[in-house]
């Protein structure tokens, strides 16, 4: 979201030296316990915690139609650019076509990026 586009509370909202941290979460849908694990951790660390807005282990499962599937995506976006930081989930050092387009989108726009599993940060595409 532009500063241009936001309202005055809004502003405030994200000036606000006392605001807590915003995190986006990324990864997988099918690690919905990495998921949940880590929105519990973050949210006790005191910051707003952004997430996948479903808990399915895969898109089939939801019957989620090609151009709903883009829709999600997009807004994941969305939540990233709303984010102070992103929190990449790659469970066992897996990261897919969707977490590595969230991955490069974070990365476009300088926001700090961190891992559930440092040591594997970028292995397995697959």
């Amino acid at each position: 979201m532009q500063p241009s586009t936001m309202s005055a509370y809004q502003c405030s909202f994200f000036e606000s030296p006392d605001r807590p941290r915003i995190v986006c979460l990324c990864g997988s849908t099918r690690f919905t316990g990495a998921f949940r694990e880590a929105n519990l951790q973050e949210t006790l660390k005191g910051k707003i915690v952004l997430s996948v807005g479903c808990d399915s282990k895969s898109d089939v499962e939801l019957r989620i139609r090609p151009e709903e599937k883009a829709m999600l995506d997009t807004l994941h976006l969305r939540k990233i650019d709303l984010a102070d930081e992103v929190m990449i989930l790659n469970v066992g050092g897996y990261i897919g076509e969707s977490t590595r387009r969230e991955l490069d989108y974070a990365r476009s726009l300088g926001k700090p990026i961190y891992w559930l599993e440092p040591g594997a940060s970028e292995c397995k595409t697959t």
